[in-house]
């Protein structure tokens, strides 16, 4: 029960651990100072306090080109003009598809009476001969001029 299968089988497991990529330069960092130096401020509170840092100017939002009003009831118009067109393009693939598939159909239909008629002419024409008179063969019986035979 106990047999080592390819189920059961322990088979150890060898660990590989990644070793850190040093780059092959790497550039000291150099500090460096703003362009300008900002003016220190100082704000005394309400208690007593001073308070004494850099002033924060708020970040100017870059100016956006300002686009032109389209109306809503524009926008409605032109998609319900193009689901227009698509309908009635789809609409025309449709009619297409149908008349194309109707002579397909009528085409098959009189190519199987074509070969229908031929074979039914074939068994008229080549059956056997007893001498004059039109013979035709039903079931392995032969009628002639009226008569049955068989």
């Amino acid at each position: 029960m106990n047999e080592p299968t390819a189920y059961n089988r322990i088979t150890p497991v060898e660990v590989h651990h990644p070793a850190p990529i040093t780059p092959a330069y790497t550039a000291p960092l150099v500090p460096v100072q703003p362009g300008t130096i900002p003016a220190v401020a100082s704000v005394v509170l309400p208690d007593g306090r001073v308070v004494t840092g850099y002033a924060i100017e708020p970040d100017k939002p870059e100016p956006s080109v300002a686009k032109p009003a389209v109306s809503r009831a524009a926008v409605n118009i032109a998609l319900g003009g193009v689901g227009f067109l698509a309908v009635c393009g789809g609409l025309l693939l449709l009619t297409s598809f149908i008349a194309a598939l109707t002579a397909l159909v009528t085409q098959l239909v009189i190519l199987a009476a074509v070969i229908f008629g031929g074979w039914i002419a074939v068994q008229v024409f080549s059956a056997s001969g007893h001498g004059g008179g039109t013979t035709v063969n039903i079931r392995k019986a032969v009628i002639k001029r009226n008569k049955f035979y068989g």
